[in-house]
């Protein structure tokens, strides 16, 4: 059957082939052969996002447009969910080298935009399907239809007979030995037309070597669309027909595609397709088997093991994908709430065998998506309450999601975190393509309102954290907000005291919650002016209060005197700040080992050990010495010093009053042995002021 055609489509022809392409980097671009048609997959980030093919062969290069792709068997598809751009070329695609229906060469121009300017890669592939032709194949893109059929298929297979005897009637009628096109309708059956118009109307014809094959874009006005089982199918019927000689020769080349876009139900993709794409067969004698894939590439396993669902029901072929079905890819998005909806890139061919046994292989190519579906996000609250650090876990982000900002009581941190704040906030990846991320907050933190609850006799700690989630690259932000509490035992301040030989020394660090309690000496509220009158050293910042108590001062109490030295204890009470009770205390008591000193003590009685080895005789020893009367005299002596302890009012002391206080004065004599004149006074010695103020307040 002589068959030849010369598509002279209006093109766009190029000045000049490519002489001059780039290389693209093998991990941006990906070309595959599949069962009946190529693929070339390049990254986003070479093309840009407007990408350009080009069809090259040798008389010249054709601009791969919309509508120059569903006319001429491309598909150029844009995934920026998964950042890539794909072509997919029929094997019968109008500018393919076809060596004996065995051998495909490709021949691409990618067009790129880098920075304002253009770069020309060259694509070059060839193929050899591995898989026998069928009589009759019928292809289902995106964006057209195309049929083949074996060119030794004489008979009008999968034709209803009516159809038939119309369309041959009419060839007798009005043949030429041109060939023609007569389009049908439905029942209704238009006037032929040359292949020229027919060309011009966007219908590609072709005759390899061995097949026929017919294209046609979605939507041409000799389409016509039905219903079967309340599914929408495209339908374009065509019938060839030209007179050789005393015989018309008639090709019937019909294709039919099932329209529905598919629908969601409990959590599944569902789309239909009739197993019988009437009027594409009349009558089929076997069950339809129908095969499932994804991405252009069919599926081994068992749909089973991957969740798939095939099902007939009255003569409708349905099929379930599960909403997170692997190979799918999803996108979240914000609209007020956080949401996310599912893509999946189905592949479907559908078998099936007519009356007159010519099996018919149908392949689609269907995009399905999911409603929005909302995706919430979670907190857990998994603060370990002895470690005083608050630990909140933020769950199920989708991996298109990132925290971008935490305000923490209304304090606002943006990423990159440095964690350097006292919060810390690590990510946590997951096997299900989500994440999360764990924030710690110590309970001291600054960021942490701390108050005391009367209610719970503890301080309460309380952590609003308002969370920043952008939808990537840059969709908008979602808010998600969380409280957490946590109560500690509020007890009173305790002081760390240091002896030294000089009194001792007592620090407090402060705490936020430390204003309940106040430090008292005695009866006294310590403060600055208590210090300067009883001549402590104090300094209170915002971090810590030190207090450097001097021997001797007020609010000592001294025990186990003796001439080896003796205990000084010095106590600071923390009082209710309301009830002024004392709720806790802090006691040091320290030796000291003076060689001289004067002490008053709270019962009324002065100390003095005094050192009386320049006061007395070579050879003399301290225990002939004594106070102003005569019979008081040392308590323990060695050989140079004595201890004296008495009476404030007794052994002959004086007594002189002041304005703000009142001394005692008394002596230390020296009586030698054998010796008849009066004793001398070795020393004289007076109680300091401080202490004497002691005794005033006694």
């Amino acid at each position: 059957m002589a068959f030849g055609f010369n598509l002279g489509l209006a093109l766009l022809l190029s000045v000049c082939l490519c002489t001059k392409c780039g290389q693209i980097p093998n991990e941006l671009h990906h070309m595959e052969c599949h069962d009946r048609f190529f693929v070339i997959d390049v990254d986003l980030s070479l093309t840009g996002d407007v990408p350009h093919f080009e069809a090259v062969v040798g008389t010249g290069v054709y601009p791969i447009t919309e509508q120059y792709a569903a006319v001429c068997g491309y598909s150029v598809s844009v995934f920026p969910l998964q950042g890539h751009v794909e072509l997919r070329a029929s094997y019968f695609s109008c500018h393919t080298d076809n060596i004996d229906d065995e051998v495909f060469k490709f021949h691409f121009n990618l067009v790129a935009n880098h920075d304002g300017k253009e770069v020309t890669y060259a694509l070059n592939k060839t193929c050899s399907p591995t898989l026998p032709w069928s009589p009759k194949e019928v292809t289902c893109e995106m964006n057209y239809m195309e049929v083949s059929v074996r060119s030794d298929v004489t008979c009008p297979t999968g034709t209803k007979q009516d159809d038939w005897n119309a369309a041959v009637q009419t060839a007798y009628t009005l043949a030429t030995s041109d060939w023609q096109v007569i389009f049908q309708r439905g029942e209704e059956q238009l006037m032929p037309m040359n292949l020229s118009d027919a060309r011009k109307q966007g219908y590609a014809f072709d005759l390899t070597e061995r097949r026929l094959v017919f294209r046609t874009p979605y939507g041409q006005p000799d389409s016509f669309s039905i219903e079967v089982n309340d599914v929408p199918v495209e339908v374009v019927h065509a019938t060839l027909f030209s007179r050789q000689s005393w015989v018309v020769l008639l090709v019937d080349l019909v294709a039919a595609c099932s329209m529905y876009e598919g629908s969601y139900d409990g959590g599944y993709m569902v789309w239909k397709t009739p197993e019988l794409l009437n009027p594409l067969v009349s009558e089929v004698h076997d069950n339809t088997q129908v095969n499932i894939g994804v991405n252009g590439e069919l599926v081994e396993q068992p749909v089973e093991e991957r969740g798939y669902v095939i099902e007939k029901h009255n003569a409708t072929v349905e099929i379930h994908i599960p909403y997170n079905a692997e190979g799918g890819h999803k996108k979240s998005l914000v609209i007020g709430d956080l949401y996310e909806y599912y893509i999946f890139e189905l592949y479907l061919e559908q078998i099936s065998v007519d009356e007159d046994h010519v099996d018919t292989r149908l392949r689609f190519h269907r995009t399905l998506a999911t409603p929005l579906l909302p995706h919430p996000v979670f907190t857990e609250n998994r603060t370990i309450h002895d470690e005083h650090v608050f630990t909140v876990y933020l769950g199920d982000v989708p991996e298109d999601v990132a925290l971008t900002a935490v305000a923490l009581n209304g304090h606002t941190f943006t990423a990159p975190f440095t964690n350097a704040s006292g919060y810390n906030i690590a990510k946590v990846v997951h096997p299900n393509n989500t994440h999360g991320y764990t924030l710690t907050v110590p309970f001291d933190d600054p960021v942490v309102v701390q108050q005391f609850s009367k209610e719970n006799a503890a301080m309460k700690h309380m952590l609003v954290i308002n969370y920043t989630l952008t939808v990537l690259p840059d969709d908008g932000s979602y808010y998600h907000q969380t409280s957490v509490m946590a109560l500690t035992d509020a007890s009173p301040p305790e002081f760390e005291a240091v002896c030294s030989e000089f009194g001792i020394s007592f620090k407090l660090d402060h705490r936020p919650y430390d204003y309940l309690w106040y430090i008292g000496i005695g009866s006294d509220r310590l403060t600055p002016q208590l210090a300067a009158q009883h001549n402590y050293s104090m300094s209170n910042d915002s971090q810590s209060l030190l207090l450097s108590v001097p021997l001797y001062t007020h609010g000592y109490e001294y025990k186990d005197i003796s001439l080896k030295g003796f205990l000084g204890t010095f106590e600071i009470l923390v009082r209710d700040h309301e009830t002024s009770e004392v709720q806790r205390s802090t006691i040091k008591t320290c030796p000291f080992t003076p060689t001289e000193f004067i002490m008053c003590s709270t019962d009324g009685r002065m100390t003095v050990m005094a050192d009386l080895s320049s006061s007395i005789p070579r050879g003399e020893i301290p225990a002939r010495s004594n106070l102003v009367n005569k019979y008081c005299g040392p308590k323990e002596v060695d050989d140079t010093r004595a201890l004296f302890t008495f009476p404030l009012n007794s052994c002959g002391s004086t007594v002189k009053l002041g304005k703000d206080s009142v001394t005692y004065e008394n002596e230390i004599f020296f009586s030698k042995k054998f010796q008849s004149d009066s004793s001398n006074v070795v020393a004289g010695y007076k109680s300091s002021t401080a202490v004497l103020s002691l005794l005033t307040e006694l």
